[in-house]
């Protein structure tokens, strides 16, 4: 059965959390109006992506409180939604994938294990993979910069799943490596990605969504540019399995290449 997904990008005002929650809400809406079954929105896109909000206070896992619009959305949109956002868990600063189910639960299952820049300076990385399965569809999980590391997406696709969830921000001038790093993860594991790009002004950055799509051949079948909104596409399973039958690099994907030598 095909799943019905969204990339869903827009700005984020940093520090903000009223202001982005209610943003995300909007964007839920919209999906479950276009019959969207799964959201994935940008990298800390709850908070704003700044060094001020990352240097704190940040929100804690155990009070999620401010989180009820986004709760009431995906359960009024019978629908998942998945972002990220840097919080303390157990006291430890995280930047951490959020998880909203349609029966109003809301978990964070992963923490970014790859760390970049100034995330470094605050933030511990995760210790662990994580995969979704939604309405039957396993999906691995990332965030940004897990996805510029092929060995990430290749674990979850080797652990069954056909697609692959990244919630990211880049900066302005990263275009060309935001489109082939996700691209590649599809093609290289005939995999479904869906790449979700904070865009416009947070703090003192200019972000470049290009939120996207891509298809088990690594192709966008929907993409956004710089404007607020939604990529939609269909994750067909079928099409997955017959790519990787006529494509076999997953299965043929040695784990151990023997010592290097030099002639």
């Amino acid at each position: 059965m095909n799943l019905r997904v969204a990339a869903g990008q827009g700005t984020s005002v940093s520090g903000d959390l009223t202001t982005n929650v209610a943003t995300a809400v909007r964007l839920v809406d919209r999906a479950a109006d276009a019959g969207v079954r799964l959201l994935v929105l940008p990298e800390a896109f709850l908070t704003g992506y700044d060094e001020q909000v990352f240097a704190g206070p940040l929100p804690d896992a155990e009070d999620v409180a401010w989180l009820a619009p986004l709760q009431e959305a995906a359960v009024r949109a019978n629908g998942t939604v998945v972002t990220c956002l840097p919080l303390l868990r157990a006291g430890v600063p995280r930047l951490a994938m959020l998880v909203a189910q349609p029966d109003g639960r809301v978990d964070f299952p992963y923490d970014k294990q790859h760390l970049d820049g100034v995330e470094k300076r605050y933030f511990t990385p995760g210790d662990h993979g994580t995969s979704l399965r939604i309405e039957g569809v396993e999906l691995g999980l990332s965030i940004c910069y897990d996805g510029c590391f092929p060995e990430h997406a290749r674990a979850a696709a080797a652990d069954g799943a056909i697609g692959y969830l990244n919630s990211a921000a880049y900066f302005a001038g990263g275009e060309h490596r935001r489109d082939v790093y996700y691209a590649a993860r599809a093609v290289e594991n005939g995999m479904y990605v869906v790449f979700a790009g904070l865009t416009g002004r947070c703090g003192p950055n200019r972000f470049i969504g290009g939120s996207a799509v891509y298809d088990p051949e690594g192709r966008a079948v929907a993409r956004l540019g710089e404007e607020e909104g939604l990529a939609i596409a269909e994750l067909d399973p079928e099409l997955v399995a017959a790519t990787r039958a006529r494509h076999t690099m997953l299965a043929d994907h040695r784990g151990d290449l023997g010592e290097r030598r030099y002639g």
